[in-house]
């Protein structure tokens, strides 16, 4: 079975990167309203897509490509492998035979390079209500995780109750995996962190989840972190399997945290300090910065406005207030379309000042 990555281009001119076993089906989705992000972005164009014999690394070359620039992935749409290279000193995505991700310059790691940490395991040890679990594995996907183990769930495994809570998160439900004992879970991580807010009489490094996920991206095996029941936590034998402790700094006066609270915040730092991830504010709307010109431009045109609405007084005051202006309009950092957005306020408000006289 084969697997897809693609990149869409919405009638807005945002790019949508994805990953699907079904491309024709996928498409459809988005075309028909399904998706959330491109639901008001209709219609959309297939721009590119790269064939994986692996979810997993289909879904990794999505998580990569959203994180690009616009002008990457311009050049991944244009198949320009020269601009692919000149864009990033890191060269790109790891394709497959016969994929169109394939080619030297779409190699997920330069030659020679040490390979990096693989992202940690999340296991929850006996967890209760299948909608945790659901929102539990709903969290890792924000945050780019999938390897989801389960120890010992009260209400066996699968869970109907976990898909709906999970909201799209499939991929990391199904491929959940189910352990007796939190030994055979963790059977094959080289570093484990159990994350309690009591030492529990054991001596055991205590770290951050900030501390733990700069750890993880810099270990040289397997990681993995432990959540204990909604109720009772981890187990003091469990506890002791960890090489450290992991515990969020929270109100003293209440310190409870649920389960999928708790699975969310160690992947969002584990994200934050290295998971390739990009808030979509960063990678897909900034604008270029307007040019002197143009905002010389707008600064003309209002003091013309304001002179005619005989703004400047007193006189010897005129030159401080045009600075002040000035200052206002420059320390703004507007874009093209931001100064011309102004510049058509200005002259709306003088058009009308100048009927109604």
């Amino acid at each position: 079975m084969d697997f897809y990555a693609y990149l869409l281009r919405c009638a807005d001119g945002h790019h949508y990167a994805g990953h699907t076993d079904d491309l024709d089906a996928g498409i459809a989705q988005h075309q028909a309203g399904a998706i959330p992000y491109t639901q008001k972005r209709r219609p959309v164009t297939l721009v590119w897509s790269g064939r994986f014999p692996e979810r997993d690394q289909a879904f990794a070359a999505q998580r990569r490509i959203r994180g690009w620039s616009r002008a990457r992935k311009e050049a991944l749409i244009r198949g320009d492998e020269e601009a692919l290279s000149a864009l990033s000193k890191k060269p790109l995505l790891a394709g497959s035979p016969g994929s169109s991700a394939g080619s030297p310059a779409m190699q997920d790691e330069p030659v020679g390079a040490a390979p990096s940490a693989p992202p940690p395991a999340i296991v929850l040890v006996r967890p209760q209500l299948g909608e945790n679990i659901g929102k539990a594995a709903r969290g890792m996907l924000n945050f780019g995780l999938t390897d989801l183990r389960l120890v010992a769930p009260r209400d066996g495994w699968p869970n109907p109750t976990a898909g709906p809570a999970a909201s799209g998160a499939d991929v990391v439900l199904e491929r959940a995996r189910v352990f007796e004992t939190v030994a055979e879970a963790v059977a094959d991580c080289a570093h484990v962190y159990a994350t309690t807010v009591r030492k529990r009489g054991l001596v055991i490094p205590v770290v951050s989840p900030e501390e733990a996920a700069r750890e993880v991206h810099g270990n040289d095996g397997p990681s993995a972190f432990l959540f204990g029941a909604e109720r009772s936590g981890l187990e003091t034998e469990e506890v002791a399997l960890a090489g450290k402790i992991v515990t969020v700094p929270v109100n003293p006066d209440f310190r409870s945290l649920n389960l999928a609270q708790a699975v969310i915040l160690v992947a969002y730092e584990w994200s934050r300090h290295g998971g390739g991830l990009a808030a979509p504010t960063e990678s897909e709307t900034i604008e270029p910065r307007a040019v002197q010109a143009e905002l010389e431009g707008l600064i003309g045109q209002l003091y013309a406005a304001l002179e005619a609405a005989d703004y400047f007084h007193p006189p010897d005051r005129t030159p401080a207030t045009r600075n002040t202006i000035r200052t206002i309009l420059t320390k703004a950092a507007w874009s093209s379309r931001e100064v011309q957005a102004l510049r058509g306020i200005v002259r709306a408000l003088t058009e009308s000042g100048r009927k109604s006289r």
